[in-house]
């Protein structure tokens, strides 16, 4: 049965349902709702445990120190809340943990405002801690996906021992829609084999991301890109829409993916063969279905709530075969389906 939602609290109660039982957070807006429906349910989960923290980096270690037992574990912010956050990802990578962090994406850079943007991409998927390391990126385009896609990033973590990110904006997190959610979703993964769960009876166990001799820190980092390189190979997700014949490619995640489906419409009516790629994957980035339609498109347009950062995966994608331009908007606003049918017109 659905239920009408907010992408915040939506996401939430998948976290829940997922088996998540235990959440850190400090308040930043437009994420608020994640913490306040958490605070709310968990201490009605066996097990479950709500606690603000004093900061964004004490929540982060505090994720660290709950995944090291193997149980699942969430933490949620905002923009520059996960700026601090960065150096606990980076150790979440480096000791191969489980862990699973909500960005709900606001204005800036620095202060900025609480309005949706989409300039936190660089953020999430070049990586804005320290070290070789990757996170795999999940981009909602509804409600509904913010759900399957935290219950998705949950399994994908455990999978890859491996940080997930969910990347939303605050449309995304501030919008109601009918939601579909499961009683549970259960999980089978196995953490006996490196959780520290107490060493009675057994081996102990070691989680660590620190190795002082260089081969062996060389072989430690090998080893992660031979995860990468299989995440890579097995989890990239993305959507085609109208692309079968398209002469010109619009690249949009996330909610602007919404705005750029009615432009496409629209351009179809005037007897131009657009069509639209939306990954879902931000890292891994789908760059095969790009490089296929770089064989009969004219151009590709990047359209992003930012100043253009996916534009460039893009043009990594297309290697240069094809001309990559972009459009955006930032500060909150949300391009328009006008707004992206004059942008690809403009350069026909």
């Amino acid at each position: 049965m659905k239920v009408l939602m907010k992408g915040n609290e939506a996401l939430s109660e998948a976290a829940i349902r997922a088996g998540a039982t235990l959440y850190f957070g400090y308040p930043i807006t437009p994420q608020n709702e994640i913490g306040e429906y958490m605070s709310r349910r968990l201490p009605m989960v066996p097990g479950g445990a709500y606690i603000q923290a004093e900061t964004e980096v004490a929540s982060i270690n505090m994720v660290y120190g709950a995944v090291c037992t193997g149980r699942r574990a969430l933490t949620s912010s905002s923009s520059p809340g996960i700026s601090l956050m960065m150096e606990g990802i980076s150790y979440l990578a480096g000791a191969e943990l489980p862990a699973v962090i909500v960005s709900i994406m606001r204005g800036g850079p620095g202060l900025g405002n609480i309005n949706p943007e989409q300039a936190d991409y660089f953020q999430a998927t070049k990586g804005g801690g320290h070290g070789s390391y990757r996170m795999i990126a999940l981009a909602p385009a509804s409600v509904q996906e913010m759900t399957d896609l935290t219950v998705l990033a949950f399994d994908l973590a455990d999978k890859y021992r491996n940080p997930v990110m969910v990347l939303a904006d605050g449309n995304l997190g501030q919008m109601m829609e009918p939601v579909e959610l499961q009683d549970s979703y259960p999980s089978t993964h196995d953490h006996s084999g490196w959780a520290l769960t107490g060493p009675k009876g057994r081996k102990g166990h070691t989680v660590t991301s620190i190795y002082l001799d260089a081969d062996e820190m060389e072989e430690y980092v090998h080893k992660l890109y031979r995860k990468y390189d299989e995440i890579e190979r097995q989890e990239t997700r993305f959507e085609e829409f109208q692309t079968e014949d398209a002469e010109v490619v619009i690249v949009a995640y996330g909610i602007v993916s919404r705005v750029v489906r009615s432009a496409v419409e629209s351009l179809r009516q005037d007897g131009i063969k657009a069509g639209m790629v939306r990954p879902i994957t931000l890292w891994p980035y789908p760059k095969a279905p790009l490089q296929r339609l770089a064989r009969q498109a004219k151009f590709f347009l990047a359209c992003e709530m930012s100043m253009g950062q996916m534009v460039e995966d893009v043009m990594l994608s297309v290697n240069g075969v094809r001309p990559v331009y972009f459009y955006g908007r930032s500060g909150g606003n949300v391009p328009t389906p006008a707004e992206v049918v004059a942008a690809v017109k403009q350069r026909m």
